[in-house]
This record gives C-alpha cells, sequence and structure tokens, in this order.
C-alpha cells in the first residue's frame, strides 16, 4: 500500500506546485504593478499641479489670452491626460484630450466630467477669494491599461496552468494506455504456452479416461482461459461490438461464476426485460460482470448475497450489481476506479480500472457507485446506450 500512496501523493504535488506557482506570478505581477501605477498616478497629478499654477500665472498676466493659452499648453505638452476646465458653477470652460467628435455634445463632456470626479480630486485655482476654476482630469489611456495589465496577466497564467495541466492529464492518460497495451499484449503471449500444453493433456485424457465427468468441466475452463487470452490480446484495439440480448449475456456470466465460486455465496439475477438488445462486446461485457462480481465477494469475505438487476431506462439499459459486503468510505469511493489503487494487501488495482475503461472508452457507457454503506454493501451501476 506504500506504493500506491506515494503514487497518488506524487500527482497531487504536482498539481499543488503548479497552483503555488500560478499564485505567485499573479501575486508579483499584482504588486510590482501596483507600483508602477501609484507612481506614474502621482506623476500626472504633478504634471497637472503644474499646468494648473502655469495657468493661474498666465491669467493674473493677461487675462484676454488664458483659455487658448491653456488650451494650447495641454495639447501639445500632454496629449494623453484626458481635462476638463470648470467655474465654480461647473460650467466647463475648456477641455483637451477627449474624442474631439464626441466632445460636440454637452451630454457627453457632462459624462466625462463625472467620471473625473469619480475618479480624482479636482486641482483648484484661486484668483481671489470670489472667483476660482477647477481643473478635472482623469487617467491616461496608458496608466488605464496598467491598472488591467495584472488582470489580463493573471488570467493568462490560470490559462497557462490549465492548459499544462490538461496536457499533464493526457500525458498521463497516454503513458496509461502503452502499460495497459503493454502489459496485456505480454499477458496474452505468455497464457499461450500453458494453454497450448493443456489442451494436448485434455486430449491425452479422453483417450486414456473417456467417460472421466472431469473432462469437459476442464475443456470449459480451457476454452475461458482462451477467451481471457483473445481478451487481453485486444486490448488497446477497437473491439468488435455486435447486437446481443443483455440479458442472456449476464446470466451466461453468472453461470460459468456459480460453480466456481464458494456455495456461500447466493447469486440473484433479474432481468426485467426479455428482449434487451445492446450493442456490446460479449466477451467484454462478460468480464466486467465477472470483476465486479469477484470483488464483491472479496468483499463479502466469501460469504454473502450477488444481486444483480438488469433493467430498461428510458433509452439506456442499466445493469445494478449489488453485495451485501463491508461497503466503501466516500474517500475508498472516490479512488476505486484509479489504476493501482486497491484495498486488498496485495491487490494491484487493475480490476476495476479495467472495469472502467471497458465500459466508459469501449461501449462509451458510464459506471459508478449507486451507493455503499459500511457493513451493508455496495451497488455498482453501469448504464449502456441501446
Amino acid at each position: 500500500m506504500e506504493r500506491k500512496f506515494k503514487i497518488v501523493r506524487l500527482g497531487l504535488g504536482y498539481k499543488i506546485l503548479l497552483f503555488v506557482i500560478a499564485i505567485m506570478i499573479a501575486g508579483f505581477s499584482l504588486f510590482y504593478t501596483n507600483r508602477l501605477v501609484n507612481k506614474l498616478k502621482t506623476r500626472e497629478k504633478q504634471r497637472i499641479e503644474l499646468w494648473a499654477a502655469a495657468y493661474k500665472d498666465i491669467i493674473e498676466t493677461d487675462l484676454d489670452q488664458t483659455i487658448s493659452v491653456i488650451s494650447f499648453q495641454i495639447i501639445n505638452e500632454d496629449s494623453d491626460i484626458p481635462v476638463i476646465m470648470t467655474d465654480g458653477n461647473d460650467k466647463i470652460i475648456s477641455y483637451a484630450n477627449l474624442d474631439s467628435l464626441k466632445a460636440i455634445s454637452d451630454e457627453y463632456l457632462f459624462t466625462q466630467l463625472e467620471l473625473m470626479k469619480s475618479q480624482n480630486e479636482p486641482i483648484v485655482i484661486e484668483y481671489s477669494q470670489t472667483q476660482k476654476n477647477f481643473i478635472y482630469y482623469r487617467d491616461s489611456f496608458i496608466l488605464t491599461q496598467l491598472q488591467n495589465y495584472p488582470y489580463y496577466q493573471a488570467f493568462l497564467v490560470v490559462l497557462f496552468v490549465l492548459i499544462t495541466y490538461i496536457l499533464l492529464v493526457i500525458s498521463k492518460r497516454a503513458e496509461d494506455n502503452l502499460i495497459w497495451v503493454g502489459m496485456s499484449k505480454e499477458t496474452a503471449h505468455q497464457l499461450g504456452t500453458p494453454i497450448s500444453s493443456l489442451i494436448a493433456w485434455v486430449e491425452l485424457m479422453k483417450i486414456r479416461q473417456q467417460d472421466d465427468p472431469m473432462i469437459p468441466e476442464v475443456v470449459k475452463d480451457i476454452k475461458r482461459l482462451e477467451m481471457i487470452t483473445e481478451r487481453f490480446a485486444r486490448i488497446g484495439s477497437e473491439p468488435k461490438l455486435d447486437i446481443y440480448n443483455l440479458g442472456n449475456v449476464i446470466e451466461s456470466a453468472v453461470e460459468y461464476l456459480k460453480p466456481r465460486t464458494s456455495s456461500k455465496i447466493k447469486y440473484i439475477v433479474n432481468v426485467n426485460t426479455s428482449n434487451m438488445l445492446v450493442n456490446l462486446n460479449m466477451s467484454l461485457i462478460q468480464w466486467v460482470i465477472e470483476n465486479l462480481c469477484k470483488n464483491a465477494i472479496d468483499a463479502m469475505g466469501g460469504n454473502g448475497v450477488i444481486e444483480i438487476d438488469v433493467f430498461l431506462d428510458k433509452n439506456k439499459s442499466i445493469i445494478e450489481v449489488t453485495d451485501t459486503g463491508k461497503g466503501m468510505s466516500l474517500r475508498e469511493q472516490k479512488k476505486v476506479f484509479k489504476t493501482g489503487y486497491s484495498t486488498k494487501k496485495y491487490g494491484w488495482g487493475l480490476g476495476l480500472a479495467l472495469v472502467k475503461r471497458i465500459i466508459e472508452d469501449y461501449h462509451k457507457g458510464k459506471i459508478f457507485i449507486l451507493k455503499s454503506e459500511i457493513d451493508k454493501g455496495t451497488t455498482f451501476r453501469i448504464e449502456l446506450m441501446n
């Protein structure tokens, strides 16, 4: 179990590392950009104050040239800070660096004025106790873009982490596929030799002891081994699907298991529809049922009831396998289909992972734990499209 735990923890470590890196990049970007924004904002305010002082000086020097000179100065010395000048009654006297086409509309100018009021405190120009002008301004285009930049960058960082994670998952899945295919092909190859020898021994037994009742049972097991070898040999390739009566396929799998399991195991098969035709690979579906039943037998300690319900639900054919075993915790339910995870001391954690692959990848169906209670049992549900 220690080996399996390390594998799971390593996968979780990669996810945490990616998340931490993303947070660090986004945090540094926000911190550094915020410093730049504050510096630029202070600088723009200082420039507006300088212009206000120059404007006041011009006003006091030559009143007739005030407005034209300040407008000329703002437009020529800084063309990126939008500015509006008003009197004490909020009447707009002059403006600069606004959209010239839209600025002919009073509504647009007053909208911009309200926006400027919400962003920055005005620069006040006092000529006397009764005469004041106010210069309102808003952030320049560069400053606005700089303020939004961290959010764009954070989005890109999250997108990068997401894409990286997806690629890691795809890579892991491809690696698992290679392991499955390689292991399956090698298993099929290794089984070939002893099966050939068993066939020869059976033929010899038929010659010497023709009436031995064990011979037909041995022949059945050899055929079963040949089927299993064929199953392993086909892993990694697209299986051939044909139309079968699902109830008959399930009953056939259970009939094979009955004489080969403990007499303390009771099988109950409920087929609610006699003509349930489904496009499937009979050999692989029977393998799924065998795996689920064997897991149920282990969970029950070799003594209990396995009930299999087969029925239609709208356009789906449903198989529910229920045992009276020890049940599973929520933590176990989340991991039970993962490759390498097993609650058995010497388990490889391949059976249910292979079951999931057969149902979801080869038959485009679904398999999941419908319910499980500690010391009461577990129900697996398989959904196949008709």
